[in-house]
């Protein structure tokens, strides 16, 4: 076997170790958030308040031994806030930029849809380029710069809807749920004890798994992960799919192709295979497909959900064999 690829599953084992020692019973959450930063993609983290999404970010920074920066969204929250601005220095008449939280490699967005649609579009350009521009000077991100952006599904008084551009940049939409009793006692039992999550994360319990030169090596040696052409054709085939199924006002980009093949081949790697299957590219057509459709109204109005659609187009597009 390929050493690359031995090193990359020995990599994402530990990593998956060490995030687990902080966050717990949100296993599915982290195998998401693994894939995203694999891949080099963003994103989406929907669950309540108190279900570990900011920790579990701080916790993959730590492990990954990278940058973290967080930003809490609000609505007079403006684009410089993000980007950063240049300031005049009166001394020298000269002007300096001040960086802004977007320089860094892992950048938690948090209730990101708290924040008017000019403040989101702030993050576009550094989302697909790794690139801001500052009165027009452009600047370069870290090659590992990742957007981790959350959202409360209960609470939409006073939020602004994502911009449909905005939402396709992010390769997958992560639904974080309660854990289960057992892992909520196991929780309850540390912070009795005085090892709450927040101290865990900083201790030396938690070590660091890679650097951030270390992580290309990583990323490169999911090219050795085998995808046949017939899933190849599977995966495009899903994809159309959304833009002709009935209930599905709007599909799926090309994008969304390009988010589940890369995915896959990353969760086969973290499966400690080298090539993809089916069962890889189903478990990820929800995450990568959710945020990218929008419903035909009559159906949300009988109460059809995006999860839903994508469920019967699953059922309805042949596997190959």
């Amino acid at each position: 076997m390929n050493p690359e690829l031995e090193n990359l599953k020995k990599v994402l084992t530990e990593t998956q170790a060490e995030v687990g020692k902080v966050v717990i019973g949100q296993s599915e959450a982290v195998r998401l958030a693994l894939i995203t930063i694999v891949t080099g993609h963003h994103a989406l983290i929907e669950g309540v308040p108190g279900i570990a999404k900011t920790l579990l970010v701080r916790t993959l920074s730590r492990v990954l031994d990278s940058e973290f920066k967080r930003i809490q969204f609000t609505p007079d929250l403006m684009p410089a806030d993000i980007t950063g601005t240049n300031v005049f220095n009166m001394k020298d008449s000269t002007f300096s930029l001040v960086k802004g939280p977007v320089f860094t490699s892992f950048l938690l967005a948090d209730e990101i849809n708290r924040a008017p649609a000019k403040t989101q579009s702030a993050l576009l350009q550094a989302m697909q380029e790794r690139t801001v521009t500052i009165d027009r000077d452009t600047h370069t991100l870290s090659d590992d710069f990742t957007v981790f952006a959350t959202q409360n599904p209960l609470e939409y008084e006073g939020t602004y809807p994502l911009p449909e551009a905005q939402k396709d940049r992010f390769m997958l939409k992560i639904e974080m749920e309660p854990p289960a009793e057992a892992d909520e006692q196991l929780l309850a039992k540390r912070l009795v004890a005085g090892n709450a999550p927040e101290k865990t994360i900083l201790s030396d319990e938690v070590k660091s798994v890679l650097t951030s030169e270390s992580l290309q090596s990583v990323r490169a040696a999911l090219q050795h992960v085998v995808i046949k052409e017939e899933l190849v054709n599977y995966v495009v085939q899903l994809v159309r799919e959304t833009r002709a199924h009935d209930s599905i006002l709007v599909g799926a980009s090309p994008r969304a192709t390009e988010a589940l093949l890369m995915a896959s081949r990353a969760a086969a790697a973290i499966d400690e295979r080298d090539y993809v299957t089916p069962d890889d590219i189903k478990s990820l057509a929800r995450p990568a497909l959710v945020h990218r459709i929008i419903l035909r109204p009559e159906y949300e109005i009988e109460g059809l959900t995006c999860a839903e659609a994508v469920d019967q187009i699953l059922r309805e597009v042949p596997v190959p064999r």
